[in-house]
């Protein structure tokens, strides 16, 4: 799939998956896309996304991307509802930094999956948007 109409946010690149990343999301088309271990986004080509949910899954694998980096690191608290959302999913295992870093990329991206984000996460994520550049 050609994904040249997906819009990055400054300093981030995208690439087309490897092989085991293609295999991989082969296996699992409901995982839209990732923030890969070279600070790349790569989207799933089996995703069968519309080109918004794809643009929106480029903006929540930016900000995972943006995140890395200690200064912008999630440090608020998690809700009981993200918390039992979270550990119904593959995050249930996850470090409570991606645990977090999973909900502010979600509230940022207009993800409803992030559930009632507290005054704390919002601003969270409206700093991300502002670092990420994204209007």
């Amino acid at each position: 799939m050609d994904f040249s109409f997906i819009k990055l946010p400054k300093g981030i690149k995208m690439r087309t998956p490897y092989n085991s990343e293609l295999e991989y999301f082969k296996k699992n088309p409901n995982v839209a896309g990732m923030a890969a271990a070279d600070n790349k986004v790569i989207l799933n080509p089996f995703a069968n996304r519309k080109p918004e949910e794809y643009q929106s899954v480029a903006i929540n694998e930016s900000s995972r991307i943006l995140m890395r980096q200690p200064k912008y690191a999630p440090k608020f608290d998690l809700t009981d509802q993200q918390k039992s959302f979270l550990d119904s999913t593959s995050y249930r295992n996850a470090s409570e930094d991606d645990r977090k870093a999973t909900i502010a990329a979600r509230i940022l991206s207009g993800d409803p999956s992030a559930g009632i984000p507290s005054n704390e996460q919002t601003l969270f994520a409206s700093e991300l948007r502002k670092q990420l550049g994204i209007e």
